[in-house]
């Protein structure tokens, strides 16, 4: 029996939590720092997520046998890492990759030359700084608008611009060189615009085999039809139907197979998820970006329609042998609806209380941004709670989520209602 301590506070370390809490293999799990969710099914403990010391220090006196890392920012900063360089933790798997294998994530730049590296498809693009600046506004010209920028570190989803306007763009590109998103843009990587239509594909791997998990769509804008700004997500859908088998044939020869190749002859020890952020151009896939962790609200969706035992499929990571294991996907549909706090992504308040959950039938609550005061259960970030269901087909799933969260009831709370209109027909 095993004590697993999972890192991280948002809706997927909930669904990880409620689905590890499942495995018969597992004794005593622990959330680091979790959330009212995760209070429910196994112990918060108030650390922050790269306070590797405490981490540390709980980890030895609660005799953890698997770290499971949710957010991205650990593992930028090495958390996997940090455990193999201590005598006393190395021999615990850590579920995440190195810090030179995070840089997928961490780095947009080293990102895109990985995949030029390995003749992955991606956008034309150009990594500019202060140094090579009027390079990159000659790259930007030669583009057709709109014009895509990245921030080429952590900006907590942030950090990317699409621009109608060439002189908007250039402007832009000065500002975000100039500290827009503080060391993140330091180097911004400015991009040929793809047109088509996305999804995340998302794959487990112990660094030789893989498998790949359920494919999911997730919704960025606050705005219906896909206006407004970027928000974390709101909301997900898994299977997506255009991710037909011809196409998942092509991401799997042109994609997945090379990057597994890729981060081997690169000697990138990853232990982990890897996030392909897809987008499908005339049946088409390219390589919009990398993510080193399973997305959120994705995972909320995803989770349910894994059949297998997670912890097993982890196992086999940690040992190398996850091609032994099993892997079994429900062939329903699952609709996540994410809950937000009114105002966000910009200013919202924190700290109101939440009611409606006795009404709840059908659906699963994964708790994002909660915590206990008491008798009550208030919000605590901008997204709130990502209602999840299941259902024979999208348009089940997706009623089951909209009539659950209408019942969940806090001041201001906003979520959008055309999740799924670009995947009918």
């Amino acid at each position: 029996m095993m004590n697993v301590l999972i890192i991280g506070s948002g809706g997927r370390e909930h669904a990880f939590a409620w689905k590890i809490r499942q495995s018969p293999k597992i004794n005593q799990l622990f959330i680091v720092p979790g959330n009212a969710g995760t209070a429910e099914i196994g112990t918060n403990i108030e650390i922050g997520v790269t306070d590797f010391i405490a981490i540390r220090k709980l980890v030895i006196e609660k005799g953890i046998n698997m770290v499971v890392v949710g957010p991205e920012v650990p593992l930028v900063e090495g958390i996997h890492d940090f455990f193999l360089a201590d005598e006393l933790l190395k021999s615990i798997p850590v579920i995440g990759p190195v810090s030179r294998g995070a840089l997928l994530e961490g780095s947009k730049d080293f990102a895109k030359q990985f995949m030029i590296r390995h003749e992955i498809p991606t956008a034309a693009y150009f990594s500019v700084t202060n140094d090579n600046l009027e390079l990159g506004i000659k790259f930007l010209h030669s583009l057709h608008a709109p014009y895509v920028l990245k921030a080429d570190g952590l900006a907590a989803g942030k950090g990317v611009l699409i621009i109608d306007n060439l002189q908007e763009a250039e402007q832009s590109v000065k500002e975000m060189l100039g500290g827009m998103f503080g060391q993140a843009s330091k180097t911004v990587v400015i991009e040929e615009f793809l047109s088509g239509i996305e999804c995340s594909v998302f794959v487990i791997t112990d660094g030789k085999d893989y498998k790949i998990l359920p494919v999911a769509k997730d919704y960025k804008r606050i705005g219906e039809g896909d206006t407004g700004l970027n928000t974390g997500g709101m909301g997900a859908i898994s299977p997506v139907p255009f991710a037909s088998e011809i196409f998942m044939g092509k991401v799997e020869e042109r994609i997945i197979i090379p990057t597994i190749k890729g981060l081997q002859k690169e000697n990138i020890e990853y232990k982990g998820f890897i996030f392909f952020g897809l987008i499908s151009v005339d049946s088409e896939p390219y390589v919009i970006e990398y993510n080193v962790r399973m997305g959120d609200p994705e995972t909320e969706a995803v989770i349910l329609r894994l059949r297998s035992d997670l912890v097993d499929l982890f196992e086999g990571v940690a040992g190398g042998d996850l091609a032994k294991r099993k892997m079994e996907i429900d062939p329903d549909y699952a609709a996540t609806v994410m809950l937000v706090a009114g105002g966000y992504p910009g200013d919202y308040d924190k700290g109101d209380v939440i009611s409606g959950f006795d009404e709840i039938s059908g659906s699963i609550l994964f708790h994002a941004g909660t915590k206990i005061s008491g008798d009550d259960i208030l919000t605590n970030g901008g997204r709130v709670i990502a209602v999840s269901s299941k259902g024979k087909n999208m348009e089940e799933a997706l009623e089951l989520s909209y009539r659950n969260a209408a019942a969940i009831q806090f001041k201001n709370k906003y979520c959008r209602r055309d999740l799924g209109f670009d995947l009918i027909n």
